[in-house]
């Protein structure tokens, strides 16, 4: 390790928690034992992870801290405070390797006075993986484990479950508790196991809010429904719930850039901005027919006051207050709601 500074983005999470998860391995077989700390920028102040950083623990010889949601490090005074303890710790030709810090962004990118402090053989974008890919990565996941698989049954995963190797490989375990080695996965077998224990995330509810085929009123339905089981698993904080709802509408916002003025993308277009998948350009296709370009800056408007209203008013009106952004993106294109439509229900 010669550099204590590492930029890790794009959206397959799967291989870009292995990769954190390898730095955090060579950091203890190097010291023995390390101090972990996670932090997320949306609700976390720079100051707080930079004194973390500079904190030497008597008991403890290294730490590593991993700050999720890089892309909103954008203040100059904050990527200061990253620079100069980046000095603090490289001065003199020498690297103090005991405190690490990755940065972490479902983005393709960060602001770029962030990622000048990183150096090049730091950094790396973790692209989502073609469709081909995902099938053999599914198969030989599946092989390893002693099972296997048929073509069909491999492509109703990929339907089902949101294409990167974490949620993949979270999803599939389940299939290894409920049947003896050897078994061969059918189809059948992936309508028993996930289809009908599906976990609802902000990622199912994305899906039903940009269903172009239901109506208003069957989208409204759905989205609540989906809401409330959230709610209920106690699996998704509120705030993990609208990052990665915020997170769905900006690769909107990255589909009607890619489409502007009558462009026609090319797969390599499509892979670098993240819709490798044809689940995720037909999911993104479809959206782009329920809101337009000027709504979808609505939404992403009205998700960020949702999480400001809320961690300033408390949690006693967070449910109404979801609720109502729920109507907001459904009924009225993101604007902020002043009276409920009677015909929207």
């Amino acid at each position: 390790m010669a550099f204590p500074i590492y930029l890790y983005t794009g959206p397959e999470f799967g291989e870009r928690n292995d990769a954190v998860n390898s730095i955090k391995s060579y950091m203890r077989k190097k010291f023995g034992d390390i101090d972990e700390y996670l932090y997320y920028m949306s609700e976390t102040d720079i100051s707080e992870i930079v004194t973390t950083l500079q904190s030497e623990s008597l008991f403890v010889p290294a730490c590593c801290v991993v700050v999720r949601g890089a892309e909103l490090l954008k203040d100059k005074s904050d990527v200061a405070r990253i620079s100069s303890w980046l000095s603090s710790v490289t001065s003199k030709g020498k690297v103090k390797e005991t405190s690490v810090l990755i940065l972490v962004s479902d983005e393709i990118s960060v602001d770029s006075k962030l990622e000048k402090l990183v150096p090049k053989e730091n950094r790396r974008i973790f692209w989502e993986m073609f469709e081909n890919r995902k099938a053999d990565w599914l198969r030989n996941y599946f092989n390893k484990a002693g099972f296997r698989i048929t073509p069909d049954a491999v492509e109703l995963i990929l339907d089902l479950v949101e294409n990167n190797t974490e949620a993949l490989r979270n999803e599939c375990s389940l299939f290894f508790s409920c049947f003896p080695a050897e078994h061969e996965i059918v189809s059948a077998d992936v309508e028993s196991v996930l289809a009908h224990n599906r976990a609802e995330s902000a990622f199912t509810l994305f899906d039903v809010l940009a269903d172009n085929e239901k109506t208003v009123n069957e989208r409204l339905e759905q989205a609540l429904r989906i809401f409330q089981k959230i709610r209920l698993s106690n699996s998704t904080s509120t705030v993990g719930l609208l990052k990665n709802l915020t997170s769905c509408f900006r690769r909107l916002t990255v589909w009607f850039a890619l489409h502007a003025d009558g462009k026609h993308p090319t797969d390599l277009d499509y892979k670098i901005n993240g819709f490798a998948s044809a689940k995720a350009k037909s999911q993104y296709r479809a959206a782009a027919q329920v809101w337009s370009a000027g709504q979808v800056a609505a939404i992403t408007a009205l998700l960020a006051s949702t999480d400001m209203e809320i961690r300033s008013l408390g949690r006693e009106l967070e449910e109404n207050q979801l609720q109502m952004m729920l109507y907001a993106i459904i009924c009225k294109g993101g604007s902020f709601c002043s009276v409920y439509e009677k015909d929207c229900f």
